[in-house]
């Protein structure tokens, strides 16, 4: 019990002191950690501006299937749907032939009676003919008889030499007359069959046009490809925000509407449109990426192919601005890419090598500077940082802060602050 009380002090101390180092070394790892601040590392890189565009894929070669151009209804009973794979040749779109199949069966019936009356006036002409070769073999027979008889005149009367004459010369006349008919009905019966012949040649080319153009009611593919269906405008919906509709099976189309296009999927691009404030930023040849939202995770390199060099109002605001169109040429092949999908791109307008680059959100504006808080142990430094460049992203910093620097991403408190 003695032993016990001599030694209790010293224990006494020996806790008391463990309890000190324990709180000065939790106070120390306290003021020695990291603010609970998100930050960044100040980088030493190539600065790039972008700026962003978004639009719709389209091919800048395309194959265009027509509606013929022939009167009558344009009924549509046959159509592929968008998107699909077709050889060339296939079958695209048919449409209703029904009226030409009645149109076509009543021309070759009149083709056939056409030639039916070509083969009538040819054979009258033969029986006529050879009615009149015999009429013409009697009269050339009457002729030489005549003639034989009016050599006997010398043993004859006056009267019956006179009389032998006059045959003859009635003879001869009949000859001459039958000799000019046979010509007359010769020519009459060639005018007849050449009139026969045109009736027949229009019955041909009616026959032929009809047969064409029910050719024409099946679209075929003129080439290897996929198939985009194109919106038929007759049935836009004004009471739905103008909506479009592609083009169906028993929609009617108009001589020369476009049904259906095959694009040229080796050469695609982004059609989009840039505010007036950026295209003076713009010029052809400018790298691009691109980012389409149907094939996920995968960036195409790009480059700006084509800017209108005039500016359209865009009504959809207000008030109403002006923008350009721009294309941006797509340069790598991709069999997923579809004409028609949604696509985003960032142009590079800017580039500068070798810079001091933080993100955009590390710097802040306090009474008219612009401040970063570099991270100094446990607290953010204040400095006045100059940027010479702003993208959306990032900073180029002129001078206030070094590579390998971190700062925060957001405002420190005061007691986060450096003093």
């Amino acid at each position: 019990m003695k032993k016990f009380l001599q030694t209790r002090p010293k224990t006494l101390v020996t806790l008391g002191v463990l309890v000190i180092l324990l709180v000065a070394a939790g106070w120390t790892f306290r003021r020695g950690s990291a603010p609970d601040i998100p930050t960044a590392e100040v980088k030493r890189g190539e600065f790039v501006d972008f700026i962003q565009v978004h639009g719709e894929i389209k091919a800048l070669h395309s194959i265009q299937l027509i509606a013929p151009s022939i009167p009558g209804d344009l009924q549509i009973v046959k159509l592929v749907p968008t998107g699909t794979v077709v050889k060339k040749g296939d079958i695209v779109a048919q449409f209703d032939a029904s009226n030409l199949q009645r149109t076509l069966e009543q021309r070759q019936s009149e083709l056939k009676s056409a030639e039916a009356d070509i083969e009538r006036v040819r054979a009258d002409s033969r029986l006529l003919k050879e009615q009149q070769a015999t009429d013409l073999l009697q009269a050339r027979y009457d002729v030489d008889r005549a003639k034989l008889d009016t050599n006997k005149q010398e043993i004859l009367s006056d009267i019956d030499g006179a009389e032998t004459r006059l045959k003859l010369s009635d003879a001869q006349q009949q000859l001459k007359e039958l000799q000019q008919k046979d010509k007359s009905t010769e020519a009459s019966a060639a005018a007849d069959v050449e009139s026969k012949k045109q009736k027949r040649a229009k019955a041909v080319f009616d026959v032929t046009l009809t047969q064409r153009q029910i050719s024409l009611l099946t679209l075929r593919a003129p080439a290897d490809g996929m198939v985009t269906l194109m919106p038929n405008f007759r049935m836009r919906n004004w009471m739905s925000g103008n909506t479009t509709p592609d083009f169906r099976e028993g929609d009617r189309a108009w001589s020369g509407a476009v049904v259906a296009e095959i694009p040229d999927l080796s050469n695609v691009r982004v059609s989009a449109r840039v505010d007036e404030s950026d295209r003076g930023r713009m010029k052809p040849g400018q790298t691009a990426s691109v980012r389409i939202d149907a094939i996920a995770g995968k960036e195409f390199p790009a480059a700006i192919a084509e800017i209108s060099p005039l500016a359209k109002p865009d009504y959809t605001s207000w008030p109403v601005t002006k923008s350009f169109d721009i294309a941006v040429q797509i340069d790598d092949k991709d069999a997923r890419i579809r004409p028609g999908m949604s696509a985003g791109g960032r142009i590079a307008v800017e580039k500068i090598a070798n810079g001091i680059l933080v993100p955009a959100s590390a710097v802040f504006d306090k009474n008219g500077r612009s401040v970063a808080y570099v991270l100094q142990g446990s607290k953010f430094e204040e400095r006045t940082v100059q940027v010479t460049r702003r993208s959306k992203s990032d900073l180029l910093i002129g001078s206030g802060v070094q590579p390998g620097e971190k700062v925060a991403l957001q405002y420190p408190t005061v007691e986060q602050q450096s003093q």
